[in-house]
């Protein structure tokens, strides 16, 4: 089996309720979608997406992902695309880094993969959990009031885990959190995201003002040393994210206990062959994550919903669904849908979803 085939698509996906990154610092109201599809000689499809969370969160945007593509494109095209270790080995030759651009063909890749085997994707990494998965809400609220509301608005859609966003102010953020913990169901699963939003003291500050309440807290800070130079003064679990990018991150992490909780975000790191990893690394040091694409429609959705079915029931908190957040749907209802606020595992080979391509319009792309 050879690709034969790269289309890409540029599709805008517009946010349901405007998006505050923690404290307010940035917006988002439209996230610029890149749709992958790869056609073989076997005459089996494959789809991948790629949709980062706008263009000043972190070093992505959608433009840079399609250009990714093109330059890598001539070392892929003619290769297997179920060795995915094959593609991705020409990939990182070919564009040192970028994962974002990477992300989206190794999606494709599995899709394709799954589907020769006959297998959904999960199953094909040899995982498979049938448990349905708790969807995370992402609250990017800014005043108590706020905050209650959109927990609110998400609790009357069944959902029991929330990412809820602070950072930046010490006295509001300590309000906001203990206000959420006074309001926390039994089944709740409460994450406070900071989003890099603290300093080094400010972070402290917080963390030992609700160090009674055993709640936990991602990415307080910049960068990872910032994170290691707060270990031994708290008590509070942490949870990395945005500081988890590659395979080295993830082992200086586990190696130096920086963190309790695994923030894998399958777009940001390169797609499921370098997160399953990432995985293993992080089960090999007792640490539990959370599964995430960085955006998008159903089908970044139900990528990272295949990792997080192979990963053991007690080490997986939750998964996200963008697609909960978005006014259009790309794939006209199928795939993975919210039910009573989580995600079912789908059973068809490969991906198990697929967009509409008139959803699309015309391949911005084609390479053959």
């Amino acid at each position: 089996m050879k690709i034969t085939r790269i289309s890409i698509y540029q599709k805008d996906l517009p946010l349901e309720h405007p998006y505050w990154l923690s404290a307010g610092r940035l917006k988002f109201e439209v996230l610029d979608a890149s749709f992958v599809k790869i056609e073989t000689d076997d005459g089996l499809t494959g789809w991948g997406e790629g949709t980062p969370w706008g263009h000043t969160y972190v070093p992505a945007h959608g433009p840079g992902i399609r250009a990714g593509i093109e330059t890598m494109v001539p070392f892929i095209l003619g290769l297997d695309p179920r060795r995915v270790l094959d593609v991705e080995r020409a990939m990182d030759l070919a564009l040192p880094g970028h994962l974002y651009a990477k992300s989206p063909v190794d999606m494709a890749c599995w899709d394709i993969a799954g589907q020769a085997a006959g297998l959904p994707i999960a199953d094909l990494m040899g995982g498979g959990s049938r448990t349905p998965r708790p969807i995370a809400s992402s609250v990017g609220a800014k005043t108590i009031e706020d905050t209650r509301a959109v927990i609110d608005r998400y609790r009357q859609r069944g959902y029991i885990a929330h990412s809820v966003k602070i950072g930046g102010d010490v006295d509001r953020d300590i309000a906001r959190i203990r206000d959420v913990e006074a309001l926390r169901a039994p089944e709740d699963i409460i994450l406070y995201d900071v989003n890099r939003g603290w300093t080094r003291q400010q972070a402290l500050q917080v963390m030992s003002a609700v160090a009674d309440l055993n709640v936990k807290i991602e990415q307080p800070c910049e960068t990872l040393d910032d994170i290691a130079a707060l270990a031994g003064k708290h008590t509070t679990p942490v949870s990395v994210d945005e500081s988890l990018v590659t395979l080295q991150d993830a082992t200086r992490i586990a190696r130096d206990g920086l963190a309790e909780i695994f923030g894998i975000k399958l777009n940001r790191v390169g797609g499921l062959t370098k997160a399953a990893r990432m995985r293993d690394i992080a089960l090999t040091h007792g640490i539990d994550m959370f599964v995430m694409a960085t955006g998008g429609s159903v089908l970044a959705d139900t990528e990272a919903l295949h990792l997080a079915a192979t990963i053991p029931d007690a080490n997986c908190y939750a998964v996200w669904a963008c697609q909960d957040m978005l006014t259009i749907d790309i794939a006209g209802g199928r795939g993975p849908r919210n039910i009573d606020g989580h995600l079912n595992l789908p059973e068809e080979p490969g991906l198990g979803v697929h967009p509409d391509e008139d959803a699309l319009g015309t391949a911005v792309a084609v390479y053959q």
